[in-house]
């Protein structure tokens, strides 16, 4: 090889391994710094809702953590679909954050979206909401066994208020109807608070529903818990018995209920998925996050990565068969790949 030559190749094998390091730093420095500027958190409900609560009450507690602060915006619509669908097509380069609440993975087979959880990462699943059945003082029943015995003795006579199908009235109502005969009058209605004013009017005899819309008719005496939908009794409501007190069965549909987490894309960088979920885990740890949490009225979890996978599987699992085994779903589970519970 002529001299001439010998020299062009050495520069170019130089240049060639400078532009590859420099690449290599540039990108491990971009990491290094995230973030360098504002974020981007949407909210996957309206204004003045659960998920918006609980996203608020996080959040501050988490921007000194990253040095920057996260924009907050509501982007409801399509039961979720719409803020889930616009954070996926975001670059995931983790400036673009959904707070989101359960309803994703029960898109695909209400034929909703095929988006859901599995297209993301979980920065942290939050909380659980807390879940009752209760019923109106007037009525006989002083525990979930004797409404179910009644239901049985009385077919067709005893009303629920009730959502419609994914809402948390309705798949508690399926969850009951996986013991035996359940044969009763679902009365639906636009959301928790017309359901219970009709509960209080007389106009239903029970429902399942969240503790946060109920808890303080439940103090006042208004209503009688009749049942918490969890394998335990909670601190919040002592002396009512857990759903598998009476019903051992029902455990292998529990920890169930509402819940509200931080997202990213699952195409996110590593060391940026890190610094979320650590800002994330120590913001959720704060005495005054947790005290909020538990007033509330929801159960803190504080989980991310395959932790929290491992919950939003088995959420995905219960309530898709259980919608699907009433006749709610358009598409069974089965062609997602969500195996039965």
């Amino acid at each position: 090889m002529k001299r001439r030559e010998i020299l062009i190749w050495s520069i170019c094998s130089i240049l060639s391994v400078g532009a590859a390091v420099g690449i290599h730093l540039s990108a491990a420095t971009v990491n290094a710094t995230y973030p360098t500027r504002n974020i981007q958190g949407v909210i996957m409900w309206g204004a003045g809702g659960a998920t918006d609560t609980m996203s608020r009450a996080i959040t501050p507690y988490v921007e000194p953590l990253l040095n920057q602060e996260v924009i907050l915006t509501n982007r409801s619509g399509g039961a979720g679909a719409i803020s889930t669908k616009y954070v996926h097509h975001r670059k995931p380069d983790g400036y673009t954050l959904l707070y989101g609440a359960e309803n994703p993975q029960l898109h695909g087979v209400l034929g909703l979206s095929d988006v859901d959880y599995r297209e993301f990462y979980a920065v942290n699943v939050l909380a659980r909401g807390i879940s009752v059945i209760v019923a109106h003082p007037d009525t006989p029943w002083r525990s979930l066994k004797e409404l179910m015995e009644d239901v049985k003795n009385r077919p067709g006579e005893i009303k629920m208020g009730s959502t419609g199908p994914g809402g948390l009235p309705y798949v508690i109502g399926a969850m009951l109807g996986t013991q035996g005969e359940f044969d009763i009058i679902p009365v639906p209605f636009d959301g928790d608070g017309p359901a219970i004013t009709a509960l209080l009017g007389g106009h239903v005899d029970f429902l399942p529903s969240g503790y946060t819309a109920t808890s303080e008719h439940i103090r006042a005496g208004r209503l009688r818990a009749l049942a918490v939908v969890n394998d335990q009794e909670i601190e919040l409501l002592p002396g009512i018995p857990p759903l598998t007190q009476d019903y051992p069965a029902f455990k292998k549909f529990l920890p169930w209920g509402p819940f509200y987490g931080v997202f990213i894309d699952k195409d996110a960088p590593d060391s940026v998925k890190t610094k979320l979920t650590e800002a994330f885990h120590q913001g959720a740890s704060d005495p005054a996050f947790e005290k909020f949490v538990t007033d509330f009225g929801a159960i803190q979890m504080n989980v991310s990565g395959e932790e929290a996978n491992v919950f939003l599987e088995k959420w995905q699992s219960v309530t898709t068969w259980l919608l699907h085994d009433a006749g709610a779903t358009k598409t069974s589970p089965e062609a997602f790949g969500i195996e039965r519970p």
